[in-house]
Protein backbone atom coordinates (compact mmCIF):
# COMPACT_ATOMS: atom_id res chain seq x y z
CA UNK A 1 0.00 0.00 0.00
CA UNK A 2 2.74 2.59 1.06
CA UNK A 3 4.90 1.51 -1.95
CA UNK A 4 6.32 5.09 -2.50
CA UNK A 5 8.56 8.07 -0.75
CA UNK A 6 7.09 11.61 -0.55
CA UNK A 7 9.80 14.80 -0.37
CA UNK A 8 8.70 17.08 2.70
CA UNK A 9 9.29 20.84 2.37
CA UNK A 10 12.58 22.16 3.14
CA UNK A 11 15.30 20.24 5.73
CA UNK A 12 18.98 20.01 4.51
CA UNK A 13 22.03 17.32 4.02
CA UNK A 14 24.17 17.38 6.89
CA UNK A 15 27.64 15.96 7.30
CA UNK A 16 26.93 12.64 9.00
CA UNK A 17 30.18 12.01 11.53
CA UNK A 18 28.56 8.74 12.08
CA UNK A 19 31.69 6.28 11.70
CA UNK A 20 33.07 8.12 14.50
CA UNK A 21 31.22 5.92 17.30
CA UNK A 22 29.77 2.88 14.41
CA UNK A 23 33.92 2.20 14.30
CA UNK A 24 33.98 0.33 17.44
CA UNK A 25 31.07 -2.74 18.78
CA UNK A 26 28.39 -1.97 21.20
CA UNK A 27 29.92 -1.98 24.95
CA UNK A 28 28.28 -2.09 28.35
CA UNK A 29 29.12 0.71 30.96
CA UNK A 30 30.74 0.10 34.22
CA UNK A 31 28.24 0.03 37.46
CA UNK A 32 28.86 3.44 38.61
CA UNK A 33 29.13 4.04 42.59
CA UNK A 34 26.18 6.58 42.48
CA UNK A 35 23.00 6.64 40.54
CA UNK A 36 21.52 9.84 40.07
CA UNK A 37 17.72 10.11 39.02
CA UNK A 38 16.22 13.57 39.07
CA UNK A 39 12.71 14.14 40.18
CA UNK A 40 10.96 15.70 37.84
CA UNK A 41 10.11 14.19 35.00
CA UNK A 42 9.21 16.93 32.78
CA UNK A 43 7.44 20.12 33.73
CA UNK A 44 4.28 20.13 35.77
CA UNK A 45 5.18 16.53 36.61
CA UNK A 46 7.33 15.73 39.81
CA UNK A 47 7.65 11.78 41.04
CA UNK A 48 6.75 11.83 44.90
CA UNK A 49 9.38 9.32 46.88
CA UNK A 50 8.10 5.76 48.22
CA UNK A 51 11.51 5.09 50.06
CA UNK A 52 13.52 6.58 53.09
CA UNK A 53 16.79 6.89 53.32
CA UNK A 54 18.97 4.38 54.35
CA UNK A 55 16.38 1.55 52.72
CA UNK A 56 18.13 -1.16 50.71
CA UNK A 57 16.83 -1.10 47.06
CA UNK A 58 16.65 -3.71 44.20
CA UNK A 59 17.30 -3.54 40.38
CA UNK A 60 13.93 -2.89 39.53
CA UNK A 61 12.64 -1.82 42.50
CA UNK A 62 9.98 1.07 41.95
CA UNK A 63 11.40 3.99 43.99
CA UNK A 64 9.30 6.89 42.97
CA UNK A 65 5.92 7.31 41.77
CA UNK A 66 4.40 10.34 39.59
CA UNK A 67 1.28 10.98 40.42
CA UNK A 68 0.22 13.40 37.11
CA UNK A 69 -0.88 11.87 34.22
CA UNK A 70 1.96 12.32 32.14
CA UNK A 71 4.48 10.75 34.83
CA UNK A 72 5.47 7.25 34.88
CA UNK A 73 7.24 5.41 37.93
CA UNK A 74 11.11 5.88 38.57
CA UNK A 75 12.67 2.68 38.70
CA UNK A 76 16.33 1.40 40.50
CA UNK A 77 18.43 0.30 37.95
CA UNK A 78 20.88 -1.25 40.49
CA UNK A 79 20.69 -2.63 44.06
CA UNK A 80 22.20 -0.52 46.77
CA UNK A 81 21.12 1.99 49.38
CA UNK A 82 18.96 5.37 49.42
CA UNK A 83 21.90 8.21 50.83
CA UNK A 84 19.58 11.01 49.91
CA UNK A 85 15.83 12.50 48.83
CA UNK A 86 15.17 15.72 46.87
CA UNK A 87 19.05 16.63 47.05
CA UNK A 88 19.48 19.16 44.68
CA UNK A 89 21.93 18.13 41.92
CA UNK A 90 22.61 18.88 38.19
CA UNK A 91 20.44 17.74 36.19
CA UNK A 92 20.07 17.52 32.01
CA UNK A 93 18.39 20.62 31.37
CA UNK A 94 18.90 23.50 28.66
CA UNK A 95 18.80 26.28 31.91
CA UNK A 96 21.42 24.50 33.64
CA UNK A 97 20.08 24.71 37.13
CA UNK A 98 19.78 21.89 39.39
CA UNK A 99 16.84 19.84 40.80
CA UNK A 100 15.76 17.85 43.30
CA UNK A 101 17.02 13.90 42.80
CA UNK A 102 16.67 11.12 44.35
CA UNK A 103 20.38 9.33 45.32
CA UNK A 104 21.40 5.39 45.46
CA UNK A 105 24.99 4.32 46.09
CA UNK A 106 25.33 1.16 44.65
CA UNK A 107 26.62 -1.94 46.24
CA UNK A 108 27.94 -3.99 43.26
CA UNK A 109 25.43 -6.70 43.81
CA UNK A 110 23.45 -5.67 41.38
CA UNK A 111 20.37 -7.85 43.09
CA UNK A 112 16.71 -8.14 41.07
CA UNK A 113 13.14 -8.38 41.98
CA UNK A 114 11.93 -11.29 41.04
CA UNK A 115 10.62 -10.63 36.92
CA UNK A 116 8.02 -11.89 35.64
CA UNK A 117 7.75 -13.29 32.06
CA UNK A 118 4.54 -14.00 29.80
CA UNK A 119 5.07 -17.20 27.60
CA UNK A 120 2.33 -15.63 24.79
CA UNK A 121 1.65 -11.65 24.59
CA UNK A 122 -1.44 -12.21 22.31
CA UNK A 123 -2.98 -14.13 25.63
CA UNK A 124 -2.89 -10.64 27.03
CA UNK A 125 -5.79 -7.91 26.80
CA UNK A 126 -4.35 -4.30 24.79
CA UNK A 127 -5.56 -2.40 28.40
CA UNK A 128 -3.25 -4.67 30.42
CA UNK A 129 -0.01 -4.34 28.04
CA UNK A 130 -1.00 -0.78 28.51
CA UNK A 131 -0.80 -1.32 32.07
CA UNK A 132 1.96 -3.27 32.01
CA UNK A 133 4.01 -0.39 29.60
CA UNK A 134 3.32 2.02 31.99
CA UNK A 135 4.25 0.02 35.53
CA UNK A 136 7.42 -0.16 33.16
CA UNK A 137 8.30 2.95 33.44
CA UNK A 138 8.56 3.10 29.56
CA UNK A 139 8.70 6.54 27.70
CA UNK A 140 9.16 7.89 24.13
CA UNK A 141 13.43 6.89 23.86
CA UNK A 142 14.20 9.26 20.81
CA UNK A 143 14.26 12.38 22.79
CA UNK A 144 10.46 13.53 24.22
CA UNK A 145 10.55 11.09 26.75
CA UNK A 146 6.51 11.03 26.19
CA UNK A 147 4.53 8.22 28.44
CA UNK A 148 4.01 5.41 25.61
CA UNK A 149 1.25 3.73 27.13
CA UNK A 150 -0.72 7.22 26.87
CA UNK A 151 0.24 7.74 22.72
CA UNK A 152 -0.86 3.86 22.90
CA UNK A 153 -4.47 5.00 23.83
CA UNK A 154 -5.59 7.15 20.21
CA UNK A 155 -9.39 6.39 21.69
CA UNK A 156 -12.17 5.37 19.64
CA UNK A 157 -12.61 9.06 17.66
CA UNK A 158 -8.87 8.24 16.37
CA UNK A 159 -8.94 5.16 14.19
CA UNK A 160 -5.65 3.59 13.44
CA UNK A 161 -4.57 1.72 10.64
CA UNK A 162 -1.03 1.98 10.33
CA UNK A 163 2.00 1.63 12.87
CA UNK A 164 5.43 3.54 12.00
CA UNK A 165 8.64 2.07 14.15
CA UNK A 166 11.15 4.69 13.70
CA UNK A 167 14.75 4.41 12.95
CA UNK A 168 15.70 7.09 10.92
CA UNK A 169 18.40 8.43 13.15
CA UNK A 170 18.74 11.54 10.66
CA UNK A 171 20.76 13.86 13.31
CA UNK A 172 24.37 14.14 12.54
CA UNK A 173 26.44 12.18 15.21
CA UNK A 174 23.85 9.97 17.05
CA UNK A 175 23.74 6.10 16.24
CA UNK A 176 22.46 4.42 19.14
CA UNK A 177 19.35 3.63 16.98
CA UNK A 178 21.21 1.87 14.59
CA UNK A 179 23.42 0.05 16.68
CA UNK A 180 20.49 -1.46 18.18
CA UNK A 181 19.18 -2.29 15.54
CA UNK A 182 22.40 -4.01 14.29
CA UNK A 183 22.07 -5.99 17.57
CA UNK A 184 19.05 -6.51 18.59
CA UNK A 185 17.02 -6.94 15.01
CA UNK A 186 14.69 -9.56 16.72
CA UNK A 187 13.74 -7.43 19.74
CA UNK A 188 12.77 -4.80 17.90
CA UNK A 189 10.70 -6.88 15.66
CA UNK A 190 9.03 -8.47 18.58
CA UNK A 191 8.41 -5.34 20.18
CA UNK A 192 6.44 -4.31 16.99
CA UNK A 193 4.47 -7.76 16.84
CA UNK A 194 3.15 -6.40 20.28
CA UNK A 195 2.19 -3.16 19.17
CA UNK A 196 0.06 -4.65 16.27
CA UNK A 197 -1.52 -6.89 18.38
CA UNK A 198 -2.27 -4.07 20.75
CA UNK A 199 -3.52 -1.65 18.18
CA UNK A 200 -5.31 -4.42 16.40
CA UNK A 201 -3.66 -3.96 13.20
CA UNK A 202 -2.39 -5.58 10.28
CA UNK A 203 -0.01 -3.24 8.90
CA UNK A 204 3.36 -2.01 9.85
CA UNK A 205 6.71 0.00 8.53
CA UNK A 206 9.96 0.27 10.41
CA UNK A 207 11.69 2.97 8.65
CA UNK A 208 15.80 3.13 8.46
CA UNK A 209 17.83 6.24 7.02
CA UNK A 210 19.03 4.94 3.37
CA UNK A 211 22.62 4.92 4.86
CA UNK A 212 21.88 2.60 7.44
CA UNK A 213 22.78 -0.68 5.38
CA UNK A 214 23.81 -3.23 8.14
CA UNK A 215 20.68 -2.37 10.16
CA UNK A 216 18.67 -2.77 7.31
CA UNK A 217 20.21 -5.91 6.55
CA UNK A 218 19.67 -7.04 10.10
CA UNK A 219 15.82 -6.18 10.20
CA UNK A 220 15.15 -7.94 6.93
CA UNK A 221 16.49 -11.52 8.13
CA UNK A 222 14.62 -10.64 11.70
CA UNK A 223 11.23 -10.55 9.88
CA UNK A 224 12.30 -13.92 7.54
CA UNK A 225 13.40 -15.71 10.96
CA UNK A 226 10.34 -14.91 12.58
CA UNK A 227 8.18 -15.00 10.01
CA UNK A 228 6.77 -11.69 9.84
CA UNK A 229 4.55 -10.60 6.59
CA UNK A 230 2.50 -7.85 8.33
CA UNK A 231 5.54 -5.47 8.62
CA UNK A 232 7.93 -3.79 5.47
CA UNK A 233 11.13 -2.02 6.26
CA UNK A 234 11.60 0.85 4.45
CA UNK A 235 14.63 3.24 3.61
CA UNK A 236 14.03 6.77 3.49
CA UNK A 237 16.20 9.31 2.23
CA UNK A 238 19.24 10.76 4.37
CA UNK A 239 17.89 14.44 4.40
CA UNK A 240 17.55 15.85 8.24
CA UNK A 241 15.00 15.86 10.14
CA UNK A 242 13.30 12.77 8.41
CA UNK A 243 13.50 11.04 12.28
CA UNK A 244 10.85 13.66 12.84
CA UNK A 245 7.71 12.23 13.48
CA UNK A 246 5.86 13.66 11.22
CA UNK A 247 7.57 14.82 8.66
CA UNK A 248 8.89 10.26 8.79
CA UNK A 249 5.38 9.73 8.56
CA UNK A 250 4.80 12.44 5.40
CA UNK A 251 7.94 10.68 3.90
CA UNK A 252 6.26 7.41 3.98
CA UNK A 253 2.17 7.89 3.44
CA UNK A 254 2.29 11.27 2.13
CA UNK A 255 -0.31 11.79 4.87
CA UNK A 256 0.37 15.27 7.14
CA UNK A 257 -0.81 15.98 10.61
CA UNK A 258 -2.81 19.21 10.99
CA UNK A 259 -1.09 21.98 12.01
CA UNK A 260 -1.94 21.57 16.22
CA UNK A 261 -2.97 17.81 15.67
CA UNK A 262 -0.81 14.40 16.64
CA UNK A 263 -0.21 11.41 14.09
CA UNK A 264 -3.21 9.75 15.63
CA UNK A 265 -5.62 12.25 14.01
CA UNK A 266 -4.65 10.83 10.60
CA UNK A 267 -4.59 7.16 11.50
CA UNK A 268 -0.73 6.61 12.73
CA UNK A 269 0.85 5.62 15.74
CA UNK A 270 5.12 6.24 15.75
CA UNK A 271 7.50 4.53 17.80
CA UNK A 272 10.67 4.85 18.30
CA UNK A 273 13.21 1.67 17.53
CA UNK A 274 14.31 1.98 20.97
CA UNK A 275 10.94 2.06 22.40
CA UNK A 276 9.77 -0.75 21.04
CA UNK A 277 12.22 -3.06 22.19
CA UNK A 278 11.79 -1.82 25.39
CA UNK A 279 8.44 -2.76 25.10
CA UNK A 280 9.04 -5.94 24.03
CA UNK A 281 11.59 -6.65 27.32
CA UNK A 282 8.85 -5.24 29.44
CA UNK A 283 5.99 -7.57 28.46
CA UNK A 284 7.78 -10.51 27.20
CA UNK A 285 10.68 -11.05 29.40
CA UNK A 286 8.68 -8.40 32.74
CA UNK A 287 12.31 -6.35 32.74
CA UNK A 288 11.37 -2.43 33.15
CA UNK A 289 12.98 -0.13 31.37
CA UNK A 290 16.41 0.54 33.58
CA UNK A 291 18.87 1.36 30.94
CA UNK A 292 19.00 2.10 27.09
CA UNK A 293 22.16 2.27 24.33
CA UNK A 294 23.84 5.63 24.25
CA UNK A 295 26.48 6.72 21.67
CA UNK A 296 29.20 8.94 23.48
CA UNK A 297 30.61 10.47 20.26
CA UNK A 298 33.09 13.93 19.38
CA UNK A 299 36.52 14.65 18.44
CA UNK A 300 36.98 15.42 22.14
CA UNK A 301 36.48 11.88 23.28
CA UNK A 302 39.64 9.12 23.01
CA UNK A 303 37.13 6.34 22.06
CA UNK A 304 33.51 6.93 20.62
CA UNK A 305 31.58 4.00 20.51
CA UNK A 306 28.04 3.23 21.58
CA UNK A 307 27.21 2.25 25.07
CA UNK A 308 24.51 -0.08 26.93
CA UNK A 309 24.04 2.45 30.26
CA UNK A 310 21.81 2.03 33.49
CA UNK A 311 19.39 4.93 34.05
CA UNK A 312 20.66 7.24 36.81
CA UNK A 313 24.72 6.75 35.93
CA UNK A 314 26.68 10.18 35.89
CA UNK A 315 28.00 11.21 32.22
CA UNK A 316 31.87 11.12 33.79
CA UNK A 317 31.15 7.81 34.16
CA UNK A 318 30.88 6.83 30.52
CA UNK A 319 33.69 9.72 29.29
CA UNK A 320 36.24 7.84 31.75
CA UNK A 321 34.95 4.60 30.13
CA UNK A 322 35.43 5.31 26.68
CA UNK A 323 39.37 7.04 27.98
CA UNK A 324 38.43 10.48 28.83
CA UNK A 325 38.63 13.47 26.77
CA UNK A 326 41.13 13.66 24.01
CA UNK A 327 41.68 17.61 25.06
CA UNK A 328 38.82 20.18 26.83
CA UNK A 329 36.00 19.88 25.45
CA UNK A 330 34.96 23.33 23.50
CA UNK A 331 30.86 22.48 24.80
CA UNK A 332 29.27 19.07 26.68
CA UNK A 333 25.75 17.95 24.41
CA UNK A 334 23.11 16.29 25.39
CA UNK A 335 21.78 15.10 22.23
CA UNK A 336 22.60 15.57 18.61
CA UNK A 337 24.42 19.46 17.30
CA UNK A 338 21.21 20.31 15.97
CA UNK A 339 18.39 19.95 18.73
CA UNK A 340 21.10 18.67 21.76
CA UNK A 341 21.42 21.21 24.86
CA UNK A 342 24.49 22.10 26.61
CA UNK A 343 25.29 20.93 29.38
CA UNK A 344 27.39 22.80 32.57
CA UNK A 345 29.20 19.29 34.14
CA UNK A 346 29.79 16.03 33.37
CA UNK A 347 28.21 15.05 36.78
CA UNK A 348 24.50 15.29 35.05
CA UNK A 349 23.16 11.86 35.21
CA UNK A 350 21.82 9.95 32.34
CA UNK A 351 18.09 9.54 31.78
CA UNK A 352 15.94 7.99 29.43
CA UNK A 353 15.75 10.79 26.54
CA UNK A 354 19.18 10.56 26.92
CA UNK A 355 20.61 9.15 23.37
CA UNK A 356 23.70 10.88 22.72
CA UNK A 357 26.64 12.74 24.65
CA UNK A 358 28.20 14.72 22.47
CA UNK A 359 32.15 15.94 23.44
CA UNK A 360 32.45 18.33 20.84
CA UNK A 361 35.78 20.16 19.86
CA UNK A 362 36.15 23.57 18.59
CA UNK A 363 36.41 22.67 15.36
CA UNK A 364 32.69 20.86 15.67
CA UNK A 365 30.91 23.62 17.09
CA UNK A 366 31.03 27.22 16.96
CA UNK A 367 30.65 28.42 20.62
CA UNK A 368 29.93 32.06 19.67
CA UNK A 369 28.00 33.63 17.27
CA UNK A 370 27.74 37.51 16.25
CA UNK A 371 24.40 37.94 15.35
CA UNK A 372 23.65 40.28 13.01
CA UNK A 373 20.70 42.24 11.72
CA UNK A 374 17.89 40.18 9.41
CA UNK A 375 18.50 40.88 5.75
CA UNK A 376 15.05 39.36 4.81
CA UNK A 377 16.69 36.77 2.53
CA UNK A 378 14.24 33.77 3.02
CA UNK A 379 16.17 31.30 3.25
CA UNK A 380 15.07 30.01 7.01
CA UNK A 381 11.52 29.71 5.20
CA UNK A 382 13.32 27.39 2.49
CA UNK A 383 14.56 24.51 5.04
CA UNK A 384 11.72 24.72 7.52
CA UNK A 385 10.55 21.34 7.01
CA UNK A 386 7.05 22.57 9.04
CA UNK A 387 6.58 25.25 6.11
CA UNK A 388 6.32 28.05 9.17
CA UNK A 389 7.96 31.50 8.29
CA UNK A 390 10.32 31.96 10.79
CA UNK A 391 11.51 35.56 9.84
CA UNK A 392 8.01 36.58 11.09
CA UNK A 393 8.33 33.91 13.71
CA UNK A 394 11.41 35.97 14.85
CA UNK A 395 9.78 39.55 14.42
CA UNK A 396 6.76 38.72 16.86
CA UNK A 397 9.02 36.60 19.26
CA UNK A 398 11.41 39.53 19.07
CA UNK A 399 8.43 42.19 19.68
CA UNK A 400 6.83 39.39 22.73
CA UNK A 401 4.01 39.53 19.96
CA UNK A 402 2.81 36.31 22.12
CA UNK A 403 -0.78 36.76 19.72
CA UNK A 404 0.91 36.92 16.42
CA UNK A 405 3.42 34.25 17.66
CA UNK A 406 0.24 31.87 18.10
CA UNK A 407 -1.27 33.27 14.39
CA UNK A 408 1.75 32.01 13.02
CA UNK A 409 1.36 28.54 14.78
CA UNK A 410 4.67 28.77 16.94
CA UNK A 411 3.28 25.56 18.40
CA UNK A 412 3.73 23.83 15.43
CA UNK A 413 7.79 24.46 15.44
CA UNK A 414 9.92 21.33 15.94
CA UNK A 415 13.31 23.00 17.08
CA UNK A 416 15.67 22.02 14.76
CA UNK A 417 17.30 24.42 14.12
CA UNK A 418 17.17 24.14 9.70
CA UNK A 419 16.32 27.67 10.16
CA UNK A 420 19.33 28.93 12.02
CA UNK A 421 21.86 26.60 10.18
CA UNK A 422 21.28 28.70 6.66
CA UNK A 423 20.86 32.06 8.73
CA UNK A 424 23.21 34.13 7.11
CA UNK A 425 22.98 36.51 10.30
CA UNK A 426 23.86 33.86 12.44
CA UNK A 427 20.54 34.50 14.58
CA UNK A 428 19.57 32.24 17.30
CA UNK A 429 15.67 32.01 15.62
CA UNK A 430 15.32 28.83 17.73
CA UNK A 431 16.45 30.51 21.51
CA UNK A 432 13.37 33.10 20.50
CA UNK A 433 11.23 30.58 19.26
CA UNK A 434 11.63 28.79 22.94
CA UNK A 435 11.50 31.44 24.64
CA UNK A 436 8.39 32.74 23.20
CA UNK A 437 6.83 28.98 24.03
CA UNK A 438 7.63 29.10 27.28
CA UNK A 439 6.07 32.47 27.59
CA UNK A 440 3.02 31.69 26.14
CA UNK A 441 2.85 28.77 28.06
CA UNK A 442 3.54 30.39 31.39
CA UNK A 443 0.73 32.97 30.68
CA UNK A 444 -1.59 30.25 30.10
CA UNK A 445 -0.68 28.89 33.13
CA UNK A 446 -1.34 32.21 35.09
CA UNK A 447 -4.91 32.88 33.13
CA UNK A 448 -5.57 29.17 33.92
CA UNK A 449 -4.54 29.75 37.99
CA UNK A 450 -6.83 33.24 37.44
CA UNK A 451 -9.63 31.67 36.04
CA UNK A 452 -9.57 28.70 39.07
CA UNK A 453 -9.39 31.71 41.49
CA UNK A 454 -11.84 33.18 39.83
CA UNK A 455 -14.39 30.62 39.65
CA UNK A 456 -13.09 29.65 43.51
CA UNK A 457 -13.99 33.12 44.84
CA UNK A 458 -17.16 33.01 42.87
CA UNK A 459 -18.16 30.33 44.70
CA UNK A 460 -17.41 31.48 47.91
CA UNK A 461 -19.44 34.28 46.98
CA UNK A 462 -22.40 31.96 46.36
CA UNK A 463 -21.95 29.55 49.56
CA UNK A 464 -21.76 33.25 51.38
CA UNK A 465 -25.29 34.31 49.50
CA UNK A 466 -26.65 30.75 50.38
CA UNK A 467 -25.45 30.91 53.93
CA UNK A 468 -27.11 34.39 53.87
CA UNK A 469 -30.46 33.21 52.53
CA UNK A 470 -30.40 30.18 54.37
CA UNK A 471 -29.91 32.24 57.87
CA UNK A 472 -32.62 34.83 56.59
CA UNK A 473 -35.09 32.05 55.74
CA UNK A 474 -34.29 30.39 59.49
CA UNK A 475 -34.62 33.97 61.13
CA UNK A 476 -37.74 34.54 58.99
CA UNK A 477 -39.06 31.16 60.59
CA UNK A 478 -38.11 31.22 63.67
CA UNK A 479 -39.55 34.88 63.83
CA UNK A 480 -43.05 33.15 62.30
CA UNK A 481 -43.16 30.90 64.77
CA UNK A 482 -42.74 33.40 67.30
CA UNK A 483 -45.43 35.29 66.07
CA UNK A 484 -47.95 32.41 65.92
CA UNK A 485 -46.70 31.00 69.14
CA UNK A 486 -47.28 34.69 70.15
CA UNK A 487 -50.88 34.89 68.62
CA UNK A 488 -51.53 31.49 70.15
CA UNK A 489 -50.92 33.29 73.37
CA UNK A 490 -53.01 35.65 72.78
CA UNK A 491 -55.94 33.49 71.24
CA UNK A 492 -55.51 31.71 75.16
CA UNK A 493 -55.33 34.50 77.23
CA UNK A 494 -58.15 36.22 75.06
CA UNK A 495 -60.52 32.81 75.70
CA UNK A 496 -59.36 32.82 79.48
CA UNK A 497 -60.27 36.25 80.17
CA UNK A 498 -63.68 35.18 78.30
CA UNK A 499 -64.35 32.11 80.31
CA UNK A 500 -63.08 34.10 83.73
CA UNK A 501 -65.93 36.97 82.55
CA UNK A 502 -68.40 34.49 82.28
CA UNK A 503 -67.88 32.72 85.81
CA UNK A 504 -68.00 36.18 87.16
CA UNK A 505 -71.33 36.32 85.59
CA UNK A 506 -72.82 33.52 86.87
CA UNK A 507 -71.85 34.25 90.41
Amino acid sequence: MFDRLWRFHGGLKLPGHKQLSLSHPLATAPLSEQLIFPLMQRPGVTAKPLVAVGERVLRGQVIAQAEQLLGVPIIASSSGTITAIDEPRAVPHPSGLPGPCLIITTDGLDEALPVHPCADFRALSPQAIREKIRAAGIVGLGGAAFPSAIKLTPGPRRPIDLLVVNGAECEPYITCDDQLLQTQAHDVVRGAQILLHLLGLQQGIIAVEADMQAAETALRAALTQLGETRLTVRAVPVVYPTGGEKQLIYALTGRETPSGGIPADIGVICQNVGTTAAIYHAIVRGEPLIERIVTVTGQAIRQPQNLRVRIGTPIKTLIDYCGGYRAPPSRLIMGGPMMGFALTSDEVPVVKATNCILVASDREVVTEKVAQPCIRCGACAEVCPVELLPQQLYWYSRAEDLERCKTYNLFDCIECGCCEVVCPSHIPLVQYYRSSKSKIIQKNQEAEKAAIARRRHEMQLARKEKERQERAERAKLKKDALAKKKALDEQRAAAQSNDNSDTDELK
